[in-house]
């Protein structure tokens, strides 16, 4: 992204994030199917990462967050809003249900994801590196210039 212009650059930061978060709307609006052999709170499990991931892509688009400091409550509050409306949004749905402890794992999960991305480097390093890279260095004989 280093050659393209700010505008379209900071453009771009934006779709993984709202792309996640679309991809929640639409699946909260669903009726689940049982995931065969899940464990009793694994739906608490998977809120908890899947809103931490969302927390994380907030925290990446670098040039929304102004006051570096405060950039990680401000992700973790929008997160847990989101969280809170989509509850909201899945009591419209036949079939689901809102739970408080749904939002307490849209909360919990971002606030676990921003402490990790902010305070520990191997973390970061690990979601900073692009895909193309890691396989490179898994197989360092095979050539790869197609690294988005």
């Amino acid at each position: 992204m280093a050659d393209l212009p700010r505008a379209t650059s900071i453009r771009l930061q934006w779709l993984r994030p709202l792309a996640l978060a679309v991809t929640l709307v639409f699946a909260s609006g669903n009726n689940p199917a049982p995931i065969p052999g899940a464990f009793v709170g694994f739906d608490k499990l998977a809120h908890s990462c899947i809103f931490g991931l969302l927390a994380t892509l907030l925290l990446r688009v670098d040039a929304v967050w102004r006051r570096t400091g405060w950039r990680g409550w401000l992700a973790i509050l929008a997160v847990s809003a989101f969280g809170a409306i989509d509850e909201w949004h899945q009591s419209f749905t036949p079939g689901r249900s809102v739970e408080f402890a749904d939002w307490v794992a849209d909360t919990t999960g971002p606030a676990l994801a921003v402490t990790l991305y902010l305070n520990w480097g191997w973390y970061r390093r690990l979601m900073e590196t692009p895909l193309c890279l890691r396989r490179r260095k898994a197989d360092p004989v095979k050539k790869r210039t197609d690294c988005f």
